[in-house]
């Protein structure tokens, strides 16, 4: 079940392809940053005052480095993107990511770079109804990429050192990042929207013109508040994937249902379980190749998956931030249920979302049972 990998030079970077064509394991972006790795990270502070803290030390720590220190910064960032490689790679994952080491948080990291957002004079703000408040990043002009930040580079780093393993890239999608960002400016969601998607498309046309075959808009706000992704959220994930050909680069969308502000936080506030099924239809009638769900830590009813007729599904079957380990077995047991409604070429495996709360240890068993149980049911295939 499994073809030969070939290999292809595309302007120096290295790309895989013709991994497994059933069952394909994949992860949804973050990882647990090395100790070595002495930067700001909000997985490190939790959701509330951590979130402000994180993100207010990340500016200072920009600001004040010289030459010598960001070049040693590089070193450390990619000794950091060897070793996330390498454990993923150890675990049998068939796409994997550079773990977002670079990263304080998966959406303020790009947003620094945005002419227009305010990173030194933040905004009070109430979020995820109410669950906490942060001081938020603020617009106060029209917005328009000021740079340095180069992913299609990030990325061919992390290719060069993955060899024959396919690295997928993430971006923030639009109205995720409004999700965490204060507009003082436009007062109106999809103005600011579509001057983000633009901005995302820039991004995402780089990545797949150095080679890239893997790229993932991150969207959770859709499962939060789909009407609006109806309304133009959808609209709007298409023009950041404008222009990149499905044929030759696989575009995807990831939507979890919301994310604790710790590990093992059992109270924390999810979408409701029917948003998914009201966004399956218009996803899979949308330019996105596979639409990202969460099936872990909720299980949804699998009929959600005849729903899609065309788009693949990545499907979590680990939490991804809870210390319990899902075993090999249970994971098969939920893999054999979901190919009733959906056939296995287009249902990949995952976690549920990001896992840099997990501690290394449990983060590799979980790895270890699903890939495991993705062999075991694709023999069975």
């Amino acid at each position: 079940m499994k073809k030969a990998a070939q290999v292809v030079e595309m302007d120096q970077c290295v790309l895989a392809v013709g991994q497994h064509t059933l069952l394909q394991t994949s992860v949804i972006g973050s990882f647990p940053k090395p100790a070595f790795l002495q930067v700001p990270d909000w997985f490190q502070t939790g959701a509330s005052s951590g979130s402000t803290d994180a993100t207010k030390a990340y500016t200072e720590m920009l600001r004040n480095q010289n030459a010598k220190q960001q070049e040693q910064l590089e070193v450390e960032f990619m000794r950091a993107t060897k070793e996330v490689l390498e454990a993923q790679t150890a675990c049998g994952i068939d796409v994997v990511t550079d773990g977002e080491v670079r990263r304080e948080n998966y959406i303020h990291y790009l947003c620094r770079f945005i002419e227009g957002i305010d990173f030194d004079n933040l905004t009070r703000k109430s979020l995820r109804n109410g669950a906490y408040e942060a001081e938020l990043p603020t617009v106060r002009a029209r917005l328009a990429w000021r740079g340095p930040l180069d992913v299609a580079t990030e990325w061919c780093k992390a290719q060069a050192l993955a060899g024959s393993t396919p690295v997928k890239y993430t971006l923030p999608g639009p109205m995720t990042i409004i999700g965490t960002i204060h507009d003082a400016y436009y007062n109106d969601e999809k103005a600011l929207a579509a001057d983000l998607a633009a901005i995302v498309n820039l991004h995402v046309r780089a990545l797949a013109a150095a080679g890239c075959r893997h790229i993932q808009v991150d969207e959770p706000v859709f499962a939060r508040q789909p009407q609006k992704a109806l309304a133009w959220g959808i609209e709007m994930l298409e023009t950041c994937f404008a222009g990149v050909d499905g044929a030759t680069c696989e575009r995807q969308v990831h939507m979890c249902c919301g994310y604790p502000g710790y590990l093992d936080d059992k109270d924390y506030l999810k979408a409701d379980p029917r948003a998914y099924f009201e966004l399956a239809s218009a996803l899979d009638a949308s330019c996105v190749d596979a639409v990202s769900i969460e099936d872990a830590h909720r299980h949804n009813d699998l009929s959600l998956l005849d729903c899609f007729q065309r788009t693949k599904v990545i499907l979590g079957v680990v939490q991804s931030a809870s210390s319990e380990v899902e075993s090999q077995e249970q994971i098969e047991g939920r893999l054999r249920e979901a190919l009733k409604h959906i056939d296995a070429a287009r249902l990949v495996v995952a976690p549920d979302c990001g896992l840099a709360f997990l501690p290394p240890q449990i983060l590799k068993r979980k790895l270890i049972n699903m890939c495991m149980a993705c062999k075991c049911v694709r023999k069975e295939l």
